[in-house]
């Protein structure tokens, strides 16, 4: 049986999801990440990188263009509000 996309263990699941938008959303780093910059901080492979971003695109959380990715403004007023926390 697969497990769904939002099972924590799945490929591109929550954990990874909110991994990425915590990166994303640092300040000790670059605004813009590219794929593979993402996959190397977060020891992610590439298909389930690839899934959790299209998934976090797909709801407006972050911005793609071609490799790039990086936060949506939403996301980024959300954690000035710290609505955002671990």
């Amino acid at each position: 049986m697969q497990r769904e996309a939002s099972e924590p263990g799945s490929p591109g699941g929550p954990r990874l999801q909110r991994a990425i938008v915590l990166e994303l959303l640092s300040e000790d780093g670059e605004r813009r990440r590219s794929l593979s910059q993402l996959g190397q901080e977060l020891g992610a492979d590439a298909e389930d990188l690839e899934a959790a971003v299209a998934a976090l695109a797909a709801a407006g959380v972050l911005h793609r263009d071609e490799d790039l990715t990086w936060a949506s403004p939403a996301a980024r007023r959300l954690d000035e509000l710290e609505l955002i926390a671990i």
